[in-house]
């Protein structure tokens, strides 16, 4: 059986290992072939090129890369008509992978994606486009499923991978150990993205957040997981820059640690701030995206929710405050992330409402997910 997959960022890489993982203990002749990063090919996939060749975000930056978008979906395109697979799956990734999978099916394989666009939110006509490119959306949260299925979509509820990896519980004092934190300061955890324009745009803003933060709490100290070490390089050279006696460590990967190792968090939107809700840490979220991509998504009033954090649409509340584009300063992050580490009422609030939503995303949503697809292809096994 040969599988297609592909990921394109951090989040999808995540997603797609747990995936890989649950497929080839079914089926474990399986072979797996796309466009992975470490952890699917760890998992046992093979990848045709380096994932970050995807990660672009932001309409923008988008249109900077699209000849190189274009060219390398096309190649992906052909490799599948050439070696048809049993059946493709896009995780995530909605702009490059639908093209792709509509493509794929119109030739008869098989098409699946995993996590539904949020077409709840923005964009709703994309709806059309995702009918004609699925055979099935795996949906990741629980109000997807109903919603595309009234638009003609097949889906089905799988729960989400990370609901299932990450503890109900986990201990402060063993993640603070694990990362050599101090065991007897406040700690702040700091997510400024893991893609490089969300690097260039956000890490200015949270390190002079951590300064101001510092100012007023002299005893803070601050813990700043980086994906990758061209990541690593840019944050490094603003800290240089901008604060280089700030009592910080920076970390490879690891965001997990460094946020149950955090009283509170600063973070990018994004797939951190679900990994946030999850770990029980109350946050702050902030986001910048090019000046013209906003300005874009505001004219043309593309989002349709009232929050842009998932934390924040899955609690129906903003316990998570939010700083987009001009608001996205260190004189109002620093203040919002001080009020939440004093704060011992909400943070037990938080906590109540992350619990509950966190077992109701439990649902081994690798293994639903797998026997979805096996059955879509007529090969499921028990």
């Amino acid at each position: 059986m040969l599988i297609g997959i592909v990921a394109n960022e951090a989040s999808g890489d995540l997603l797609g290992a747990a995936l890989v993982r649950e497929l080839r203990q079914r089926v474990p002749s399986a072979r797996f072939v796309g466009v992975a990063g470490s952890h699917m090919q760890d998992a046992g996939c093979e990848t045709l090129f380096e994932m970050e060749r995807l990660s672009v975000m932001g309409l923008t930056e988008v249109l900077g890369h699209l000849r190189e978008l274009l060219g390398l979906r096309n190649d992906l395109a052909r490799y599948f008509l050439a070696h048809r697979p049993n059946v493709f799956i896009g995780v995530d990734a909605p702009d490059f992978n639908l093209g792709l999978e509509r493509r794929l099916r119109e030739s008869g394989i098989k098409t699946v994606h995993l996590v539904s666009p949020t077409v709840w939110a923005w964009r709703p006509g994309r709806v059309k486009g995702i009918r004609r490119a699925v055979d099935l959306m795996l949906s990741v949260f629980p109000f997807e499923e109903s919603f595309l299925r009234a638009h003609g979509v097949p889906a089905t509820y799988v729960g989400h991978p990370l609901a299932d990896e990450i503890p109900l519980e986990v201990d402060q004092k063993t993640a603070r150990a694990a990362l050599e934190l101090p065991s007897d300061q406040p700690v702040i955890a700091i997510l400024p993205g893991s893609r490089v324009g969300e690097m260039r745009r956000l890490a200015a803003p949270f390190i002079e957040t951590a300064c101001q933060c510092l100012s007023v709490r002299p005893d803070l100290y601050f813990v700043v997981p980086l994906v990758n070490q061209t990541l690593r390089r840019f944050f490094i050279a603003e800290l240089a820059r901008l604060a280089p006696d700030l009592p910080i460590t920076l970390v490879d990967g690891r965001s997990r640690d460094a946020i149950a190792a955090a009283d509170v968090v600063l973070t990018a939107s994004g797939t951190a701030t679900l990994e946030t809700l999850l770990l029980k840490r109350p946050m702050v979220v902030a986001y910048r995206v090019h000046p013209i991509s906003y300005h874009l998504v505001k004219q043309l009033r593309l989002v349709k929710v009232p929050f842009i954090a998932m934390a924040n649409l899955l609690a129906g509340e903003a316990l998570a405050p939010e700083f987009i584009q001009d608001r996205c300063r260190a004189e109002l992050l620093a203040p919002a992330l001080l009020q939440l580490l004093d704060d011992r009422q909400q943070a037990a609030k938080i906590h109540a409402v992350y619990l509950r939503i966190h077992h109701e995303l439990r649902r081994n949503a690798a293994r639903e997910a797998a026997h979805a697809v096996l059955t879509l292809i007529g090969a499921a096994t028990s």
